[in-house]
């Protein structure tokens, strides 16, 4: 469960500067939020690697 807060606390973190981008007009505040998403990818990413090792050793330890 420790990545899905790291997850869920990454995502919180870019609420501030997606309402200054939306709703105050922001333009630095775009490109943060831009860094941020991408920033994200890379996480979802190693946390889609985990599962898939996790999956595997589970299945290695059945067979």
């Amino acid at each position: 469960m420790d990545k899905f807060n790291q997850l869920v606390q990454f995502v919180q973190g870019l609420e501030t500067d997606f309402h200054k981008f939306y709703e105050k007009g922001q333009s630095a505040a775009g490109t943060r939020v831009r860094k941020g998403l991408s920033d994200l990818r890379k996480l979802c990413q190693d946390v889609r690697k985990d599962v898939q090792d996790v999956k595997a050793q589970r299945k290695a330890s059945k067979g």
